[in-house]
């Protein structure tokens, strides 16, 4: 194996602590949180208590003030587990990111605190019915009136969405202007008209609460308008390539787990009176996706120290989020090839880490925007 340069002693210290923290509190129980459509809202405090939320924020509000080495390390043990419920990512390093690069220090120090705590559960509503990866087709409307903003409108597919306590939507404060008309707020899940729709049903990931949002008439406080009006669009641009790499580190960890469990099977089961492994077929398959998810990680790991060091551009970042979920959602494929129909059966972790898998080609993004993306810049 080609040795992880990133990660020294404490780092791998803390990811013994959390992978056991995973064992005992989510692992046993996940399969009848993938049943009741979201996990357990409890995990949500107990990780807080162990400092797991938010931990790149700063002291003073509420974090651990460490880099972002230590939010690879939960999303890929998350990821390596199959937990796939379990919405700490988006919480921990695409809402709190927004909140502290362009909060109050009243929102900061309000929300930041509560989140680390686990007291409050956040998400970000910017997908809508008819807009999808088009940001700039936002048809939610925030109006000023006085010393609030009025809003109206409709969110879909939103993660963390029944467990929300908080969450910035992205609406048009100024709808003649296009994506420069766009604004951000943060919305309380009690203030009237604000209604959280069904949990949706899901192909995969079905232990994540993902839902629909609906506001009618939301009166929302000007002061919790995030940033300054119509800068919404730009804030978002400024933030997705963190998006993208968080997705790209899940999907990494996820190839290097499904390609373990495989190697595993295919050393235990027998066909024509020999293990799977004796075959020539089985062993280049395998040494061929060993291959490409040790590419994926040292690609990972290299734009994770772009980031560190303040570097990774959007293409950059786009690149990484298709290609690594293109060839996420080939191992998974060819995995469940490797364990022939015992592959296709829900009890087997392989076949939940396939239809886990598909979605990542469509949040964040498009794989197909990504493409767009990296076009733009040639």
């Amino acid at each position: 194996m080609i040795p992880r340069a990133l990660f020294d002693s404490d780092l791998e210290q803390f990811r013994d602590s959390f992978r056991k923290f995973l064992e005992k509190e989510a692992t046993p129980f996940h399969q009848q949180w993938e049943k009741d459509g979201q996990v357990d809202r409890g995990l949500w405090n107990k990780a807080g208590e162990m400092g797991y939320l938010c931990p790149t924020m700063p002291e003073e509000y509420g974090g651990s003030g460490v880099d972002f080495r230590f939010s690879a390390v939960i999303s890929e043990e998350i990821s390596h587990l199959g937990l796939s419920g379990i919405g700490f990512g988006l919480h921990s390093d695409i809402v709190a990111p927004y909140i502290l690069h362009y909060g109050t220090e009243s929102q900061k120090k309000n929300y930041l605190s509560k989140m680390a705590t686990g007291e409050m559960v956040s998400a970000i509503a910017m997908t809508e019915p008819g807009a999808g990866s088009d940001l700039q087709g936002v048809k939610t409307t925030a109006v000023k009136n006085g010393d609030h903003y009025v809003l109206n409108g409709s969110k879909t597919f939103i993660t963390n969405g029944q467990h929300a306590d908080v969450v910035i939507v992205v609406a048009k404060t100024d709808p003649k202007e296009g994506a420069k008309g766009t604004s951000l707020f943060l919305v309380e899940s009690s203030w009237k008209g604000f209604s959280k729709g069904k949990n949706l049903e899901k192909v995969g990931m079905k232990a994540q609460d993902t839902s629909e949002l609906f506001f009618q008439d939301v009166m929302v406080p000007a002061e919790n308008l995030l940033g300054a009006e119509n800068s919404g669009f730009i804030a978002l641009m400024q933030e997705l390539p963190q998006e993208r790499l968080l997705v790209g580190i899940t999907a990494i960890s996820a190839c290097e787990a499904a390609l373990d469990l495989t190697i595993k099977y295919c050393k235990e089961r027998n066909a024509f009176g020999k293990p799977l492994m004796a075959f020539q077929n089985t062993r280049f398959k395998l040494a061929e996706l060993k291959a490409e998810v040790t590419a994926g990680r040292v690609f990972l790991d290299r734009c994770l120290e772009l980031h560190l060091d303040k570097k990774l551009d959007v293409p950059t970042a786009a690149m990484l989020k298709q290609w690594s979920t293109d060839l996420q959602c080939k191992v998974m494929d060819e995995c469940v090839q490797l364990h022939g129909g015992y592959g296709y059966m829900w009890e087997y972790p392989i076949a939940r880490a396939w239809a886990d898998s598909r979605v990542q080609k469509i949040y964040a993004g498009t794989n197909e925007i990504m493409k767009e993306i990296v076009a733009r810049s040639l």
